[in-house]
């Protein structure tokens, strides 16, 4: 099954069974003959801690772009936001779990950097995870939902 993902900029990422971004992306309508817009189911869940946001689409695909850029920086330009909204997204983010998601090594002589710890990978796995779960289970009603669209 094919799971899509859509990014903060309102295109759209497939990945494979895994979970794992395939080459490319897909996006609304665009290559479809005669107008016809591609149907898709798109999970979008929220963990909540209390009143705050520990993972949703935004905040994994902002760890994604970490992990894929190694710069809090990187991964900020290619969403599209700023460097500081992303320092706010991960702080907050971080303070929801028991230990950080993410790393975050100053600038200097090093250069500076970010990545995912452990909890971090783990806890991206586990939220594709669900949200493949997600899709295969409601795939039947899916199925029937997709042929009332017009």
């Amino acid at each position: 099954m094919t799971v899509m993902h859509r990014t903060r900029l309102g295109s759209h990422k497939s990945a494979g069974p895994g979970g794992r971004a395939t080459a490319g992306s897909a996006s609304r309508g665009k290559g479809k003959a005669k107008g016809r817009q591609e149907r898709v189911m798109l999970p979008r869940l929220r963990l909540m801690v209390g009143t705050e946001i520990a993972l949703g689409p935004g905040r994994v695909e902002l760890l994604e772009l970490i992990a894929q850029e190694g710069s809090l920086r990187g991964a900020a330009k290619q969403m599209g936001i700023s460097y500081m909204r992303a320092w706010q997204l991960v702080k907050l983010t971080n303070r929801c779990f028991r230990g950080p998601l993410v790393e975050i090594v100053r600038g200097g002589k090093s250069g500076g950097g970010a990545s995912l710890t452990e909890s971090g990978q783990k806890a991206l796995a586990l939220y594709r995870g669900m949200e493949a779960d997600c899709l295969r289970s409601t795939r039947k009603e899916w199925k029937e939902l997709r042929k009332l669209l017009g």
